[in-house]
């Protein structure tokens, strides 16, 4: 039997998980955004992408250190350029994995 306490939990958790999708789509969506507010919204995605990839491409080891030639991110450079040449998700991940298992292989 679910108690009334864990009721109002898992109904308050919903609230706050779903109001903050809602407002903006209700607020925003009949109405006209400057075109650089469009252009800045737009960069939002590769900037959260950017901050969860590169502490994880230069940084390793107890106690954490900055190290510039792991092969992740050796392996990333190129896998960044074929992305931004191409913009094709299949070409990028087929150069990564092949650059990272050269690395792997026969570097480290």
């Amino acid at each position: 039997m679910m108690s009334g306490k864990f009721i109002l939990i898992i109904t308050g958790m919903g609230v706050v998980t779903y109001l903050p999708r809602w407002l903006p789509l209700v607020f925003l969506s009949r109405r006209s955004l400057p075109r650089w507010l469009v252009q800045w919204l737009d960069l939002i995605p590769a900037a959260i992408l950017g901050a969860l990839l590169m502490p994880e491409l230069i940084i390793t080891g107890q106690p954490r250190h900055v190290e510039w030639l792991k092969p992740e991110l050796l392996a990333a450079i190129p896998t960044f350029i074929v992305a931004a040449i191409t913009r094709s998700l299949g070409w990028t991940v087929v150069v990564g994995m092949i650059t990272f298992g050269v690395l792997q292989k026969w570097i480290y």
